[in-house]
């Protein structure tokens, strides 16, 4: 057996192209979460072999490596978590992004991460969905949310544009994906292409009106791009969806069956990682 131990964070994923699964791997690091190891651990070759996740009661923040009795917005202390840019309301909801009335937390955090471009998309993860995301995380928020479709459809100087499109079209397209649903791959293949045109022609005038609000080529429409499809590592898709929570059971145990957004599917139930990002575990893989 072998046992790798440290801190859990997102699961890394790398995209190649349709017809290969993306390939997954964790990052550990044995003294802080802030610092991970260089060697990935690759899991697709994980299939078919049991895993235990020893959860060591330890959580520390993923940003100043704080000790912590609880985590926060996926691996945050408190104090972190009230204090960080990258934690506040404006990351869920861009729309509220307050970066240019200058109260932003970390306003150069802020400059690199909210005032570059963005891109709103469709995908079709549980069905199809509305989002948005920086230019340099495509495909990796498609992965994360588990989407086997994907389509950018418009290009913004900035995340709080996106934010105003993103609200337009959620008043005809879900920004949720329903992970239940998504990891039992009750997901029929959507044709995005044309739901672009028909969201494009549903909202034109509105959107012509919130592009002459803003600056020049603040808001852009993607023609043209291929729509990009995902394969992940699955041997079967669950049946049924029982969710392992670390903080209630500290010992998590079973056969890796799949590896779906940033959840690992076993025969026992699914367990997604992101969600513990800092806590402490031992890792072991039945050879």
């Amino acid at each position: 057996m072998t046992v790798y131990s440290g801190h859990l964070r997102k699961m890394r994923a790398q995209y190649e192209n349709s017809l290969t699964p993306v390939l997954y791997s964790l990052v550990f690091s044995e003294r802080s979460p802030m610092e991970l190891d260089d060697t990935p651990i690759v899991l697709n070759s994980m299939l078919g072999k049991r895993i235990t996740i020893q959860y060591k009661n330890e959580i520390h923040c993923v940003s100043c490596g704080r000790k912590s009795n609880k985590s926060f917005n996926q691996g945050y202390c408190y104090p972190c978590f009230t204090r960080l840019a990258s934690c506040d309301k404006c990351i869920m909801s861009p729309k509220k992004c307050h970066f240019q009335e200058g109260t932003c937390r970390e306003p150069e955090w802020g400059q690199r991460h909210c005032m570059q471009s963005h891109y709103v998309y469709l995908a079709n993860s549980s069905g199809l969905k509305v989002g948005i995301t920086r230019g340099d995380q495509l495909p990796t928020r498609w992965i994360d949310q588990g989407a086997i479709q994907a389509l950018p459809i418009f290009k913004v100087s900035q995340r709080y544009y996106s934010g105003l499109v993103e609200v337009l079209y959620k008043q005809e397209v879900s920004d949720r994906t329903q992970w239940q649903r998504m990891l039992k791959g009750q997901v029929e293949e959507i044709p995005l292409l044309q739901k672009q045109t028909e969201l494009y022609d549903l909202f034109a005038e509105r959107l012509e009106a919130i592009q002459s609000e803003l600056p020049k080529s603040a808001i852009t429409p993607v023609e043209n791009e291929a729509m990009t499809e995902i394969l992940y590592p699955l041997e079967e898709h669950p049946q049924k969806v029982k969710s392992f929570n670390l903080d209630k059971q500290s010992l998590v145990g079973g056969t890796l069956t799949g590896i779906k957004g940033q959840y690992l599917i076993l025969d026992t139930g699914v367990i997604n990682i992101r969600k513990f990002s800092g806590y402490h575990v031992d890792f072991s893989v039945k050879e």
